[in-house]
């Protein structure tokens, strides 16, 4: 699979079977490279550091995505949340 930017992250997790595991969902996106703001991540190890034992749906995955995530990884223009 292709780099994802962080912004389009959902269009490869609409692409997996729900509900679904976090095994099988770190297994399935083990070949993704994410990119971040301050660089690029595994997309299947962010998973597998997620918290959940299973995903019920895409925006399950993507907010406990967003949990695993380094605060600086998202600080792309349309992803901030306002100048501190």
């Amino acid at each position: 699979m292709p780099d994802v930017k962080l912004s389009r992250v959902d269009t490869v997790l609409a692409d997996l079977e729900y509900p679904i595991t976090n095994e099988q969902a770190a297994t399935e996106l083990a070949d993704v490279t994410l990119l971040l703001a301050d660089g690029q991540r595994n997309l299947g190890d962010l998973v597998a550091k997620s918290g959940s034992d299973r995903f019920e749906s895409t925006e399950d995955l993507q907010s406990e995505l967003n949990n695993v995530l380094p605060r600086e990884a998202v600080g792309e223009p349309y992803q901030s949340e306002g100048e501190g």
